[in-house]
């Protein structure tokens, strides 16, 4: 009788668990290696402003920092990147980056594991 009772409170309370902690999960975004000329594109213009403490940038791998901008989704931000936004000069001054190219290093900054990542 008592193995009953438990198992309908546990057939009652697990679905809803799973509810609740699902709720605050967040879509995180899959790192990625940027190919050759990527890495290239990456070195010339990005890391100027996010590989540089004294930018007001997000910086390389602060997952805190890019967190509340991947909430806008990556179509949003690749297109601020294309056009440009607040300090970012259009296109990263990166005249023939391609939106493909501004995805892939938008997640290799979010995503990167740096030293000074959540300071």
């Amino acid at each position: 009788m008592i193995d009953m009772q438990l198992t309908k409170k546990i057939s009652i309370a697990a679905p809803i668990f799973l509810m609740l902690t699902a709720c605050g999960s967040k879509p995180a975004l899959a790192p990625v290696t940027l190919t050759e000329q990527q890495n290239k594109l990456f070195q010339q213009s990005c890391q100027t402003c996010h590989a540089n403490a004294a930018s007001p940038a997000p910086q390389m791998g602060d997952i805190n920092a890019w967190e509340k901008r991947i909430e806008k989704g990556l179509p949003v931000l690749v297109q601020n990147a294309m056009q440009g936004f607040n300090a970012m000069p259009a296109g990263g001054l990166c005249t023939i980056c391609t939106p493909e190219d501004f995805e892939a290093m938008i997640r290799y900054m979010a995503t990167a594991q740096t030293s000074t990542q959540n300071k």
